[in-house]
């Protein structure tokens, strides 16, 4: 049995002061509903992070279904951090592939500008281990990265204007977004200068504070996208449990199943969209992926490889750097960008019509990885 993409769609990410998550979530659902035209959603899945803890909103699945008239069919939410879009994306293919659903809605929406960033960011730890001493030593996300970025540039000949290097790729695919949450331009002397948030990363090297919504239906109906392989694989929760500093082995494994699932290797996919919750996170993600030998990611950014018009696109939404990070929407928002990729029209559409995409969609510091590959039928 083969899942198809019937439609996809995303409201604009950035400070939606107005917009409430339930206005965000129902708008991305509406839409893709009205775009999949005749398809009768079997089921809902949800990935969201924090609308329990920000928003005091749970029910999510439930609220689609009755606000969008779908019925009584089965709901349900789906957190694993910031792959929680991802995931929810995963299990709507999983449930298809069973003989459950014939089409299912996934929705994945986050509500965080309206918080102080303190409060976002206590919220964001607890995807962190909590009973360790790392937490008590006050570990934070950009702290993890921050370290693995000092680590590989002792091993590599990489250094702070590499890792900026990557936020202005980034940034420059955002400008030609018009979804994206940055669109003034930037240069690479305003990143490399950039107000420090853990040495060596500036501001411009970690994602921001985001609120958006994306969704896709999903069918065993034929379609112009199929998904060729959905996999996923877990990593160490904690930095004393990395056996190897530079390498996230759930974004290796999860990479790998997705391959030998799909028949294809690293070299076949066309263009890519990666969780570069950091800019040091993308720099690793192509490495374990494949595209790019190990501790070599930084020479093929330096060599502008990854540039929309590079070897080995990736991220030509602006990624999560630059499109934005709504937690439980990213993973979903990726399918966005690929599949309007594949269909020829996207922001930053590649000369040559892509046949093959690759998201790939991470939560916590490597404890959730979920990787799917799109092909063009």
């Amino acid at each position: 049995m083969t899942v198809y993409v019937h439609s996809v769609s995303m409201t604009k990410f950035g400070n939606s002061e107005n917009t409430s998550l339930k206005d965000l979530m129902l708008t991305a659902s509406r839409e893709a509903l009205d775009e999949a035209r005749d398809i009768k959603i079997d089921a809902v899945f949800v990935g969201n992070y924090m609308g329990g803890s920000l928003v005091n909103q749970e029910i999510l699945g439930a609220i689609v279904a009755n606000d969008l008239g779908l019925g009584h069919i089965p709901t349900a939410k789906l957190e694993g951090a910031c792959a929680s879009g991802g995931i929810a994306l995963r299990q709507g293919v999983l449930s298809i592939l069973s003989g459950e659903y014939e089409s299912v809605l996934v929705v994945g929406v986050e509500k965080m500008k309206h918080a102080p960033t303190a409060t976002v960011t206590q919220f964001i730890n607890s995807a962190m281990d909590q009973t360790t001493n790392e937490r008590y030593a006050g570990l934070t996300f950009p702290g993890f990265f921050g370290v693995v970025a000092n680590r590989y540039f002792y091993e590599t000949g990489a250094n702070k204007s590499h890792l900026a290097k990557v936020a202005l790729k980034n940034r420059e695919n955002a400008l030609h977004n018009p979804l994206a949450q940055f669109q003034k331009p930037a240069t690479l002397e305003e990143i490399i200068n950039a107000r420090i948030i853990t040495d060596p990363l500036g501001l411009f090297d970690c994602s921001p504070i985001t609120d958006g919504a994306a969704a896709v239906v999903l069918s065993r109906k034929p379609s112009d996208i199929k998904i060729l392989a959905s996999a996923q694989a877990s990593g160490p929760t904690m930095m004393q449990d990395a056996i190897d500093l530079l390498s996230l082995p759930a974004i290796r494994i999860s990479g790998q199943q997705a391959y030998e699932k799909a028949g294809v290797g690293p070299d076949d996919i066309d263009v890519v969209e990666i969780h570069d919750c950091f800019s040091m996170t993308e720099m690793l993600a192509i490495e374990e992926l494949g595209f790019f030998p190990k501790l070599e990611g930084w020479l093929a950014i330096e060599q502008g490889k990854t540039r929309v018009n590079g070897e080995k696109p990736v991220n030509t939404s602006g990624g999560l750097l630059s499109r934005g990070h709504p937690i439980g929407a990213t993973g979903v928002a990726q399918f966005y960008q690929l599949v309007h990729q594949l269909r020829g029209d996207a922001p930053n559409q590649l000369e040559k019509q892509p046949r093959l995409a690759l998201a790939q969609n991470l939560g916590g510091t490597g404890s959730y990885s979920v990787v799917h590959i799109l092909e063009r039928v």
